[in-house]
């Protein structure tokens, strides 16, 4: 079953993503979601994070204190969106330094900033295998708007 993203989290994503990253800088958001409904994403989460055109790092503290309002809340996160300045793939670096490293977890990379028509054109899809190695996925398989 793919996972649910309502528009208006989608739309809110793009935007977050456009705005952090000013068309010069990479940025990411997370899509969380409940526990008890691994399908459903319900919330975007903008971590904080320095960025520069060619990669961003999370705040370590930032994430200590997200690991902790995910337990709290009983969320999870359900997939990982970045930005790349060109086109979309899953690079070396993101294949290396995932926020999870568990067996089905998505890593959506969006072209250009995010600065072209916010959709899935021309964005890459991947998946952690078994295996623990990313492999792309067809998005219309994994994600849904809805």
């Amino acid at each position: 079953m793919p996972l649910r993203i309502p528009s208006a989290v989608f739309d809110a994503t793009f935007a977050r993503l456009r705005d952090c990253g000013g068309g010069r800088r990479e940025c990411q958001a997370l899509w969380v979601g409940p526990w008890a409904r691994t399908d459903v994403v319900e919330r975007v989460v903008h971590p904080n994070h320095s960025a520069s055109a060619v990669g961003f790092q999370v705040d370590p503290d930032w994430l200590n204190r997200f690991w902790s309002d995910l337990a709290a809340t009983g969320d999870g996160v359900r997939a990982q969106i970045h930005t790349h300045p060109g086109g979309a793939y899953h690079s070396a670096t993101d294949d290396a330094f995932p926020l999870l490293s568990v067996p089905g977890f998505l890593s959506l990379v969006i072209p250009r900033f995010a600065q072209g028509e916010a959709g899935f054109h021309n964005a890459f899809l991947a998946q952690i295998q078994p295996d623990g190695i990313w492999r792309e996925v067809p998005i219309a398989d994994h994600l849904e708007i809805v």
